[in-house]
């Protein structure tokens, strides 16, 4: 391996900056067991054809409320919707409803499969909202790292807005890093999938990164973030002081937290709404 492959890995691997990273994928799996055992919710509720689209939904406390539609990470390989329940107390105090997204994984699926499955599950949410507890117009997307990265490419799925967590939106360098091993991209199936070389979303967009997270990390939702206020899309970043890759999306239900009291505002105006 060469030292420009080296420093490449490096930069696109979370665990390089992170302080432990084991734990805190363990603390997903203990919350979100404990979300899917103290919470009234739908389990694997099929929103396609696909075998891997199916979601949690946990439903809000009061009809027409916004809905919060949560796409997990994992380089595009790894965890799943079981994994990514951990935030449904917190967000439904806040006033949503709850909705963790599975999409199928690398290698069984290409990454353009997956995209199309995020795509089509957040449209069906939107088409499903009032049955789901909420309303149409409300419908929220969150994502973390792979998740952010296909959240921000269904740019065509109308939504109330995005917020997106540790991000990869430029997928040139994935190509030829270890993370490609399982997806097979090539350069021209990169920018194809890279939403900074997309259409931008037309919903106000929040961007966040860890503060223990790769300068790579860093970059890409600097420029992500310079290309959406360039297309007119508001854009909010956050550079979240004590958190990484890993532990960032604790944020997303803590209204403490910069991050938090984001998405409780946002709830609030819908709901004023």
């Amino acid at each position: 391996m060469t030292a420009a492959r080296a420093d490449l890995d490096r930069e696109l691997s979370p665990s390089s900056a992170a302080r432990d990273a084991q734990a805190t994928l363990a603390q997903y799996r203990l919350r979100s067991q404990a979300a899917r055992e103290n919470l009234a919710h739908r389990a694997d509720v099929r929103y396609g054809p696909h075998p891997g689209e199916v979601l949690h939904h946990f439903p809000p406390r009061a009809p027409g409320a916004p809905l919060m539609v949560f796409v997990h990470g994992g380089h595009w390989q790894e965890s799943s919707k079981e994994d990514a329940c951990f935030p449904a107390a917190g967000l439904l105090a806040a006033g949503f409803g709850y909705l963790a997204l599975g999409y199928g994984l690398a290698p069984a699926r290409r990454l353009p499969e997956m995209s199309a499955s995020v795509r089509r599950g957040l449209a069906w949410v939107r088409d499903h909202a009032q049955a789901l507890g909420g309303r149409a117009d409300a419908v929220f997307a969150a994502g973390s790292s792979a998740g952010a990265h296909l959240v921000a490419l269904a740019a065509d799925v109308p939504l109330a807005g995005m917020f997106l967590l540790s991000g990869l939106y430029d997928l040139a360098p994935v190509v030829d890093s270890y993370v490609n091993d399982a997806l097979s991209l090539t350069p021209a199936g990169a920018r194809e999938q890279s939403p900074l070389l997309r259409p931008p979303p037309a919903a106000p967009v929040l961007l966040a990164v860890g503060e223990h997270e790769t300068a790579e990390y860093h970059r890409q939702q600097r420029r992500y973030a310079a290309a959406l206020r360039r297309a007119g899309t508001p854009a909010t970043e956050l550079v979240v002081a004590g958190r990484d890759h890993f532990d960032l999306p604790f944020d997303l239900d803590d209204p403490e937290t910069d991050l938090g009291a984001a998405v409780v505002r946002a709830a609030a105006r819908w709901r004023r709404g």
